[in-house]
């Protein structure tokens, strides 16, 4: 692991997507559901899954985007990127929504459908299962 931003222990099933990822735009808030025709995830639920993607993008108002999900149960265990940028920071801190970055290397060798786990308070890895 490179970096947590929002610490906390997790086990669950990786969804990776190559796409960024823009939440007020891409990501129903009611059902946490990819809603964008144009996304790699397009009608996949994030809920109960660790989400890998490499970035956020897009408006600071994503941030209450992921604030929704969370508050509406649909939201992801985790979620894993490359770059976090302000509204993903933002939005899993306020959602209490574990947050780490990781490098180019481990987000290539984590696949789709992959078990993982991870503590941050005791372990700076991600354990494959």
């Amino acid at each position: 692991m490179k970096k947590v931003l929002v610490s906390g222990k997790v086990e669950g099933t990786v969804l990776k997507s190559e796409d960024s990822i823009n939440f007020l735009g891409t990501v129903n808030k009611k059902t946490g559901i990819i809603s964008d025709k144009n996304h790699d995830l397009f009608e996949k639920p994030v809920k109960d899954t660790i989400l890998l993607f490499p970035s956020g993008i897009g408006s600071s108002v994503g941030a209450y985007t992921i604030y929704s999900i969370k508050s509406n149960n649909v939201a992801p265990f985790a979620m894993i990127c490359k770059k976090a940028d302000l509204t993903v920071a933002t939005g899993c801190a306020l959602a209490n929504i574990p947050l780490i970055i990781i490098s180019e290397e481990e987000f290539t060798s984590i696949k789709n459908g992959m078990k993982i786990s991870f503590d941050t308070d005791s372990s700076s890895q991600i354990h494959y299962q």
